[in-house]
């Protein structure tokens, strides 16, 4: 877009009352208030506001009085208006709402009055973003002469988003602890939108084992977020559960398993390295998001993945510094990196990490950057890993907006994993397509949070379906050069967010080959071993593997499934039939298609006939907007829910177990069950698309285990390799998977 030519004091100014701040997800009314400048604005002349691409503020319209985000706009001097939404402006202010002059004009000093959320005829107002931002911006731009050529004024208005009041409680512990070695408990208050806020009460701490330095109660902080509790010891090896609650005795939360053990060659590090601040497309500066991921999402691992042709060379640099600085080994490591971000045709989405700073920044385009040198950019992704061979680089293959195409371009030197979960939704096809080509690769999920909350993340009321993912790292210690080296050995398993607990091996009979890395690339070293890891590449011959699996949920486990490359060949359920009872689950899942426009919007209603419900539940309703709502006392509901490839329910309470008629309509997929012909096993109604369905079947009554263990026997025949990997789902929706070990001839 070309420069203007007159200044942006010449065009205008605005306002904002009240300044705020606001409670972020909240309705308010924005009253904005444009004073036109020195060449006032033409007839047919516009003002554009616009804010952020992935802001969830609520879309303002312009029809119902009495509605949220009802909006309307005034000239001071009775001109024509013509005002509508659209997304008409350059990433990241995409969102965009227009105001034509039409039939008039403004002189200097005339205004436009916009009210945003105008409670004047009964709307509660304008829904606030649901994400905490410490300076929301209205940018605000004048097409004073009808050309259709913008200016921004000089200061465009905006105002901080805060957090609410505490709604939810978590409390996080190192998942692995060496006995006699200090830990720390963290516990954090998050608003009903997942923004930390204060810790607002006293907590009460119980733990199923003495801990050293662990005190009875803590008392709220002073200042806003997380309680911190350091120094703390455990003598004795075994499994921890620690449990908060409120002084009342009322239950808050548990935390996630930790064990304790005598040694530990390998320990457990969370992470997420995919994510980006406001300088690109997400939210808040880049330093405020390293302090979120050390200080409040308490992840010991974080990288920056900023949109390529976002990153101008000055925030290169910056976040060469940031990394630089923020990096601790031993306490937090940050690496620096980039998404290199082309066009799906040209390879889709990579996540590419350097273990140094100062490394060359290889853009996809320079489509939003100063146009430059680009002798350094690669258009295609084999471009790319060309331009990588000889750096001390790893790249993980992605799904964002765009979708790694790994068919068209993988090199497993470098790209040693792919992302099957983030924000996005829930890929583990992009697992498949590297089966399918014979790519040997691992599991990592993470956030590519848009929201200033890496390592925390949550939807909120956009159509970012999934809670955000994180990535459970085997190192011995915690530094880069261990992260590169888990990364490489594919030694990680990844979450839809929650840190359970996963461990799984496999042992041999007799003595087998390992390799020291993958075969495939080049001479590797072999040696003689008798066990494996997630990740390992092994050469078994006729001897069986014997897998061992064990999992801490951070819920109850609903189910263990191991996989040979895209089978199911073993589920391992913690209850049997003779525990099921009246406890029904209705559950969708699945993906429009790969691309952009993936989201699946389900607009659902069910109803009982010949049986009663006594109660139900929500599973995995991410967006505090979206309800179940009861339409017939005890016979009918209805609801409207997202997935991204995740999956979403609802579980019944029945008066009768095994009696009545289950009837389901949804947009997508219906479908009628006869609950006693159910029996104990799973109705599933296919929805087309990707993997999506609509599944109907029974769970035990009460809450069950959250510690479970499964053995498997894996032979490995015929030329092809036998990828072997877990993928483990909770009750409450949460999953979770190994990165596989590969069997290969």
């Amino acid at each position: 877009m070309p420069l203007s030519t007159y200044l942006p004091e010449h065009m205008g100014s605005a306002t904002l009352t009240p300044s705020g701040p606001f409670v972020a997800g909240s309705h308010a009314e924005l009253i904005l208030v444009y004073t036109a400048g020195t060449f006032g604005i033409d007839d047919s002349g516009t003002l554009k506001v616009s804010w952020r691409t992935t802001s969830d503020m609520g879309k303002p319209q312009f029809t119902e009085p009495s509605a949220p985000n009802y909006t309307t706009v005034e000239a001071s001097n009775g001109a024509k208006l013509e005002y509508w939404i659209d997304r008409l402006n350059v990433r990241p202010w995409v969102n965009t709402l227009l105001v034509r002059v039409g039939r008039g004009f403004l002189r200097a000093g005339d205004t436009l009055t916009i009210r945003l959320g105008d409670r004047r005829q009964g709307s509660p107002g304008l829904r606030l973003q649901t994400n905490c931002e410490e300076r929301f911006a209205l940018k605000t731009y004048v097409d004073a002469f009808a050309t259709y050529e913008f200016t921004e004024i000089s200061r465009s208005p905006g105002f901080a988003l805060v957090p609410g009041p505490a709604a939810r409680w978590k409390a996080i512990l190192p998942s692995l602890v060496v006995a006699g070695e200090p830990f720390r408990l963290a516990v954090v208050a998050e608003d009903i939108w997942g923004n930390p806020t204060n810790v607002d009460r006293p907590i009460r701490l119980a733990a199923s084992q003495p801990i050293q330095g662990l005190p009875e109660v803590l008392a709220p902080g002073l200042l806003e977020g997380p309680l911190v509790v350091s120094g703390l010891t455990i003598a004795s090896p075994g499994d921890v559960e620690l449990r908060i609650g409120a002084e009342s005795g009322e239950p808050l939360a548990d935390a996630n398993a930790m064990r304790v053990v005598a040694d530990a060659p390998l320990r457990r590090y969370w992470g997420d390295l995919h994510a980006q601040s406001g300088e690109t497309v997400g939210t808040n500066p880049a330093e405020s998001y390293f302090r979120y991921a050390r200080d409040k999402a308490f992840v010991d691992i974080v990288g920056h993945q900023g949109n390529d042709f976002q990153i101008t060379d000055e925030f290169w640099q910056d976040l060469n510094r940031l990394t630089a600085a923020f990096d601790v080994p031993g306490r937090f490591v940050c690496v620096p990196g980039y998404e290199w971000s082309g066009n799906t045709g040209m390879g889709g989405d990579r996540n590419i990490f350097y273990r140094n700073e100062g490394r060359r920044i290889h853009r996809s385009s320079r489509i939003l950057v100063d146009q430059g040198n680009a002798n350094n950019d690669c258009y295609t992704a084999k471009d790319l890993f060309e331009a990588l061979a000889s750096e001390d680089a790893v790249v993980i293959a992605h799904v964002g907006g765009r979708y790694a195409d790994i068919r068209f371009a993988h090199d497993g030197r470098l790209e040693r994993t792919v992302e099957v979960h983030s924000t996005w939704g829930t890929f583990e096809w992009l697992l498949h397509d590297a089966f399918a080509q014979g790519f040997r690769v691992g599991v990592v999920c993470h956030s590519d949070d848009h929201k200033g909350r890496p390592g925390a993340t949550r939807p909120g009321a956009s159509t970012f379906g999934a809670v955000g993912g994180l990535t459970c790292y085997l190192m011995p210690e915690l530094n880069r050069d261990a992260l590169f080296a888990a990364l490489r050995r594919r030694r990680h398993y990844g979450t839809t967010g929650t840190r359970l607990f996963m461990d799984v091996r496999g042992s041999f009979a007799e003595p087998v080959t390992g390799f020291s890395d993958d075969p495939n690339l080049g001479p590797a070293e072999e040696h003689a071993v008798r066990d494996a890891l997630m990740g390992d590449i092994i050469r078994p011959g006729a001897v069986p593997m014997q897998l061992a699996v064990e999992v801490i949920g951070t819920a109850p486990v609903e189910r263990i499934d191991v996989l040979h490359g895209t089978q199911i060949v073993q589920t391992a359920r913690p209850y049997i039939a003779a525990d099921l009872g009246r406890r029904v689950r209705v559950l969708w899942q699945g993906a429009e298609y790969r691309g952009r426009g993936r989201e699946t919007l389900w607009q659902g209603r069910l109803t009982l006939t010949g049986n009663s419900i006594a109660r139900f539940m929500p599973v995995n309703f991410l967006n505090p907007e979206r309800q179940v709502r009861e339409t017939n006392p005890g016979t009918a509901l209805a609801w409207s829910s997202v997935t991204t490839g995740n999956l979403s329910g609802i579980d019944l309470w029945l008066d009768d177990a095994r009696s009545g008629v289950l009837t389901i309509e949804t947009n997508v997929v219906s479908g009628r069950v006869d609950l006693a012909a159910l029996g104990d096993d799973t109705a599933v109604f296919d929805g087309g698309g990707l993997g999506r369905q609509l599944s109907v079947y029974r769970l035990p009554e009460t809450d069950w285990r959250r510690k479970m263990k499964c053995a498997h026997t894996a032979a490995r025949t015929g030329s092809a390799d036998l990828p072997v990997y877990v993928r483990v789902t909770q009750a409450d929706g949460h999953q979770a998977w190994s990165s596989p070990i590969y069997l290969i001839a």
